[in-house]
């Protein structure tokens, strides 16, 4: 097969030209213009939420929660061990420290019975991260946080459109932080997003991104700020994906159910808890063989088929070392998954191809 594969493309057309030629046209290819405002509340209807905040990613969104909710030097922040390593680096902007807790084997998110014993004194925050667009366990999550009167922050960059009990994620803890990178459900070219419970505090994370610029007088700033803004042509891009997004949110479900049917036996899938709804942002397995999976990576690329290792556990960067035997299930997932095409540019027939081949080679 000569074509490509996929793995987590985007997928752009006229639609998107047209709201970026407007933003072009009208010469407000920044932070001025209609479209941000207009996205924010497009974002918010989505939701059911009362109030989003557009930023320029989603590192810039859990930054900027952790910030409103006053983490500082001396904290301490609860986080998984196995995810991008953006959820960690903002606790560390602010002179805080993550302390990793182990994945559950079957769902790859944050082990819940650990939290608990992670938990000290300068606890002050829990990150729960949706991976690949599973939902976490968030009512037990929110059930430790309320014990311990500690923040949620959800980490919800890969799961827009995921639900967990009826509700979207990201609209569960007390803030939560979404991503319209390149490769999401989504995409704004960057940039992210803060949805919350309070809408004073999102009123004065909107203000903190905007360089914390008051009305009065001009150029006058009373606080500490920061350059998080979305641009007005990014927010263009993002208004055409919103029209897109029940779409490539359902071919991602289709695909992974085709995965599902027709890999049963070689490689196990992450389980949903009860009551939750995977968005399915990749479908990412383990295989269950002996087999390198650098290797197989290259036979599936020689193959036209884009595939991504399961994230580096944290605990192995210089920054964050920790003994590898304290997080056992990371290292197993990370060792033996694979994320495989999963952009709603391919079509079903090329995710039949991808499981027939990859069946081949682990014969």
């Amino acid at each position: 097969m000569s074509k490509l594969i996929y793995l987590d493309a985007p997928v752009l057309g006229e639609l998107e030209k047209k709201y970026l030629c407007e933003a072009v046209d009208t010469g407000y290819v920044s932070s001025v213009g209609r479209f941000v405002e207009d996205f924010e509340k497009r974002f918010s209807d989505y939701l059911g939420v009362k109030k989003s905040v557009s930023v320029q990613s989603g590192t810039a969104a859990i930054h900027i929660s952790l910030y409103e909710l006053g983490i500082k030097e001396g904290d301490e922040v609860i986080v998984p061990a196995l995810t991008f390593v953006a959820t960690a680096n903002p606790v560390v902007y602010l002179g805080a420290k993550p302390v990793f807790v182990d994945i559950d084997p079957d769902t790859w998110n944050i082990d819940v019975d650990r939290i608990e014993e992670r938990i000290t004194e300068r606890t002050k925050a829990i990150i729960p991260v949706h991976l690949y667009g599973n939902p976490a366990d968030m009512e037990r999550i929110n059930d430790i946080a309320k014990k311990y009167g500690l923040y949620v922050v959800e980490d919800a960059t890969e799961s827009l459109g995921a639900k967990y009990r009826g509700r979207y994620t990201g609209t569960i803890g007390e803030l939560g932080c979404f991503s319209f990178n390149g490769n999401k459900l989504i995409t704004t070219g960057g940039g992210g997003m803060v949805v919350g419970r309070s809408e004073d505090r999102l009123d004065h994370i909107k203000y903190l991104v905007n360089q914390a610029r008051d009305n009065r007088p001009e150029y006058y700033h009373s606080e500490i700020g920061f350059n998080y803004r979305m641009t007005n042509i990014e927010a263009a891009l993002g208004i055409a994906q919103m029209e897109r997004i029940d779409n490539l949110l359902e071919k991602k479900k289709i695909f992974n159910q085709i995965y599902r049917e027709e890999l049963k036996g070689p490689v196990r899938f992450q389980k949903e808890y009860k009551n939750a709804e995977s968005s399915w942002w990749l479908t990412a397995v383990y295989i269950d063989r002996d087999i390198d999976i650098p290797e197989l990576q290259k036979e599936l690329s020689k193959r036209g088929i884009q595939t991504r290792r399961i994230f580096t556990p944290l605990v192995e960067f210089p920054m964050y070392r920790e003994s590898r035997d304290k997080y056992p299930v990371s290292y197993d997932i990370y060792s033996n998954g694979l994320c495989l095409p999963s952009s709603p540019l391919n079509s079903e027939d090329d995710i039949f191809y991808v499981t027939k081949t990859l069946k081949e080679i682990l014969r």
